[in-house]
């Protein structure tokens, strides 16, 4: 259709949200931003992209901050694996933002949409961006039915998006794309009546909005059950970093044991507190992840000055546990306390 991208850039111009890093071409920025924003509500992404810009303006200064500091900027954004990647690609960096998409497109953490994303908005390089809202606009518009989440879908879909590419503008043509997507062609309930696409949309024509796109694989989602422990020791609690392998790597957390159901499990109750009680706060949790979900209860236990702090735990002033990075879920049971 070769009216697609004119008129898709017309509404752009005319209806274009106002955000900060449409106000500048620097790279190291627009990074920092596509990162945040990634599976993230940009009215709640916007307060971190600026905090993040303004505690560390440059790649030199992410670089040389400890992980447990980018860590704590980050905390309650979720998926912290972002927060980790961005730190040791700031590292990777020598101080200066790679300027090919090459090296764009190395950076740890960095797949093809965000490399797309810097290259064609910081540098102007002709390069497609596919995402949720791309692969949305184009399976309506185009009445294509090949699951998104294939590879043949895939294929599909970026090589439509790279030929409708505006080459001349296509950093303008990626984010009209974007907001495209988040403002007209929704999810849920599209905004048909205002798009300017829909005299040429074959799922408007055919009344199939709703069926488009299509997915092929369903997400297996496992659920778990956390017991947190808060422990009073004194003027102390007792906190842990969880390891690899698992959510929530390198982030703080107080004792936990995981159970396979709402009923607290005994292990390491002992040895940890000897016979000191164990009282339930608070209601239950439930936290949603991709492809978890965590039922979470919090207990509190009061242990006298001279036990000693199992190895796997570190003892420090509970009025200082607010410096440590934990997860929003972590968040939400220590506010009941």
């Amino acid at each position: 259709m070769k009216t697609f991208s004119p008129t898709l850039l017309s509404w752009y111009h005319q209806h274009k949200r106002d955000l900060p890093w449409r106000h500048t071409k620097n790279p190291y920025k627009i990074w920092l931003c596509e990162i945040i924003m990634q599976q993230t509500r940009i009215v709640q992404g916007l307060a971190y992209y600026n905090r993040f810009v303004e505690t560390f303006p440059s790649p030199l200064s992410l670089a040389r901050a400890s992980e447990d500091q980018v860590l704590r900027l980050w905390q309650g954004l979720g998926y912290y694996s972002r927060a980790r990647n961005l730190h040791a690609a700031a590292k990777s960096m020598n101080g200066k933002f790679p300027a090919t998409y090459e090296g764009v497109r190395a950076l740890k953490g960095v797949g093809d949409y965000t490399a797309a994303a810097i290259c064609s908005i910081a540098y102007n390089m002709p390069y497609a961006v596919v995402d949720g809202n791309v692969y949305r606009v184009l399976s309506r518009v185009f009445d294509i039915h090949t699951p998104i989440d294939s590879s043949e879908g895939k294929k599909q879909f970026t090589a439509l998006a790279q030929q409708l590419l505006d080459k001349r503008n296509p950093g303008d043509f990626n984010q009209a794309m974007m907001d495209f997507g988040a403002l007209i062609c929704t999810p849920q309930s599209p905004q048909c009546a205002q798009c300017p696409l829909r005299t040429h949309c074959q799922a408007f024509e055919k009344k199939i909005q709703a069926q488009l796109p299509i997915k092929g694989l369903k997400t297996k989602v496992t659920t778990r059950y956390f017991h947190y422990i808060y422990v009073e020791q004194g003027k102390y609690t007792w906190i842990a970093k969880r390891g690899a392998g698992d959510i929530w790597q390198n982030l703080y957390e107080v004792p936990l044991l995981e159970g396979k159901n709402e009923n607290l499990p005994v292990k390491h109750v002992p040895a940890w507190f000897g016979t000191a009680k164990l009282v339930p706060i608070g209601k239950p949790v439930k936290h949603v992840l991709s492809h978890q979900i965590i039922y979470a209860y919090i207990y509190k236990v009061k242990v006298p000055l001279t036990r000693k702090v199992p190895n796997e735990f570190k003892k420090i002033p509970a009025d200082s546990l607010s410096q440590y990075a934990v997860s929003r879920l972590m968040q939400k049971l220590l506010e009941q306390i």
